[in-house]
């Protein structure tokens, strides 16, 4: 009788492990291919390998202790500051900076900083009338 319900335990254990196993198999694949395409990153750019490394790994890190915000959440907290802090008339120009409409960038974070530039033409005023 004990041999049958250990049977039976058994053959539900692993049929509930077939149903999650392919999930967290997803999951494991998902986040070790994640770390490849971050470890290619950093063979790929001019930064010292270690440190990218260690940034990797720490957001990594981050990213499973839920710590990391949505990339869009950035760009919603930059423009609610444009709403709340900007004079009406800047707003416009606030809320094109914040999503790089007209902006030019240069440099690099190894030559010692990003330069970003952007561009608002305004017209020049009306020629005032000859005396």
């Amino acid at each position: 009788m004990r041999a049958n319900a250990l049977h039976s335990s058994l053959a539900a254990l692993a049929c509930a492990a077939s149903l999650i196993g392919p999930a967290g198999w997803a999951r494991a694949q998902g986040a070790a291919s994640q770390t490849e395409r971050e470890r290619a990153t950093c063979d790929g750019v001019q930064q010292d390998r270690e440190a990218c490394r260690r940034e990797a790994g720490a957001a990594k890190q981050e990213a499973q202790r839920g710590g990391l915000a949505p990339a869009g959440q950035a760009e919603q907290n930059a423009l609610a500051r444009c709403q709340l802090l900007q004079p009406a008339g800047d707003r416009a120009d606030c809320e094109a900076r914040v999503k790089g409409a007209a902006t030019s960038s240069s440099g690099s974070v190894m030559g010692g900083g990003v330069i970003r530039e952007s561009v608002t033409p305004v017209p020049a005023p009306p020629p005032s009338p000859a005396r």
